[in-house]
């Protein structure tokens, strides 16, 4: 193939002057494989960044985008609507924790994030307690890049270029600790840092906070920071005490990467708000969501006054017609292949095999959960300087993969086999190991 001009497309979260000079293009995918533009294939040891869990090319979303496309290109959701939206909706409540059954469509975690944060603001002052504006967030979370979302997460590097962001946002501390090293699953410490809610009530007081937002796991920028066992139950137990809103942001989590179709279900513990996105409709075309308890929705409905809207908000591309069509499908394929109780068989050998890299190199410290999995490398100077270098020879061995920092992020397709999942854990020994 002819190579491309990289002058004109701006890359996002990219060192685009790097990828010029050493560019790594893809262009075919098939099953947990991409191919590049030598022809070479190489795994996808990031489900494509997340949104690919039943694997690259499926015939089933083709076939539904391609019906879909002849028969309604588009439809406006501004005062109109169409029925697979509700068809698609009514889908995911039967997914969703039980109550969590009112779905408004968006397009990204990024709008997922903004639209739970205004939907929490909404709900509030329709029950005429507008002074809850405040809202909580978490060192090192990952919300997305709009400014809701760059407000109440917790990465540094986000924040820095643009500003203070939201006002009225306070952020609890991350819950890992040099003590969890090497501890898959829930740590038995750090669950009393779930107080730290209850520390920014006593400072603000309860009645001035919105929400409190967390990633259930912190994912990919977080490096996959798993809750500390009785963490999530007692934020819910301070939320609930005091008024305030508790938004899960299931981004990543959502749709069978924890063995369940949320990470809400895995740990038992029922938010009011829920974003989704990614795995939505297995990454063929952008969709995201936000499920609202069904007294969320209601209050704000109930408030509005004749034929306006209630809530007005929303996306000219809010439940698309071709991202209904490629989610129906999607889903379908999830239940009728057993996908997410797959992730809990091959969760097992994931776990065995990641651990196992231990030693292997420059390796401090390696966590998880189902099929997510973050392998820490000592830093070799600045926080993230090494990383760009990983990233590199992973791709050159053979692997795509995500970094956060010095951390590898693995999160294999869920129709990878046992074999593709130790090939992609050989790649990563094999790379570390010559650091």
């Amino acid at each position: 193939m002819n190579t491309p001009n990289f002058s004109y497309h701006w890359l996002p979260f990219t060192s685009n002057r790097a990828f010029s000079t050493n560019p790594r293009l893809v262009v075919g995918a098939q099953g947990v494989h991409y191919v590049d533009a030598d022809g070479r294939r190489v795994l996808d040891g990031i489900s494509g960044l997340f949104c690919v869990p039943a694997g690259h090319g499926r015939p089933e979303i083709a076939a539904a985008l391609s019906e879909q496309v002849r028969r309604l290109d588009f439809a406006p959701t501004f005062e109109f609507a169409h029925p697979d939206g509700f068809t698609l909706a009514e889908r995911l409540a039967r997914l969703l924790p039980a109550g969590l059954d009112r779905v408004f469509f968006v397009n990204s975690g990024s709008e997922a994030v903004e639209t739970a944060l205004k939907g929490a603001l909404a709900y509030h002052r329709a029950r005429g307690d507008a002074g809850r504006a405040r809202f909580v967030g978490r060192e090192r979370a990952y919300h997305g890049v709009n400014f809701g979302g760059l407000s109440v997460g917790g990465l540094a590097k986000n924040r820095e270029m643009f500003g203070p962001g939201l006002p009225g946002v306070s952020h609890m501390r991350a819950t890992w600790s040099a003590e969890q090293a090497f501890h898959w699953g829930q740590p038995s410490t750090g669950g009393e840092l779930a107080e730290d809610l209850q520390r920014a009530v006593n400072l603000y007081g309860g009645t001035s906070i919105a929400a409190v937002i967390v990633e259930p796991i912190a994912g990919s920028s977080g490096g996959v920071i798993v809750p500390p066992e009785g963490y999530l139950e007692r934020l819910a137990e301070i939320a609930t005490a005091h008024g305030i809103l508790l938004i899960f942001d299931e981004v990543i989590t959502g749709f069978g990467r924890t063995g369940h179709a949320f990470a809400s279900q895995a740990f038992g513990v029922t938010p009011d708000i829920i974003t989704m996105a990614k795995a939505l409709t297995n990454g063929a075309v952008p969709m995201g969501a936000v499920a609202f308890r069904r007294g969320v929705h209601d209050a704000v409905i109930a408030a509005g006054a004749g034929d306006g809207a209630e809530f007005p908000h929303g996306y000219t591309w809010s439940a698309h017609p071709l991202a209904c069509a490629a989610a129906l499908a999607a889903l379908e394929i999830y239940e009728s292949e057993g996908l997410f109780d797959r992730v809990a068989k091959l969760g097992v050998g994931f776990q065995e095999a990641v651990s196992g890299l231990k030693g292997a190199g420059p390796i401090v410290d390696i966590r998880g959960f189902g099929l997510l999995a973050g392998v820490e490398l000592e830093p070799d100077g600045p926080i993230g300087h090494r990383g760009p270098e990983v990233l590199k020879a992973l791709f050159a061995s053979g692997l795509v993969a995500r970094m956060s920092g010095d951390t590898i992020i693995l999160a294999p397709p869920f129709v990878a086999s046992e074999g593709e999942i130790s090939e992609t854990v050989d790649i990563v020994r094999a790379v570390v190991g010559a650091l």
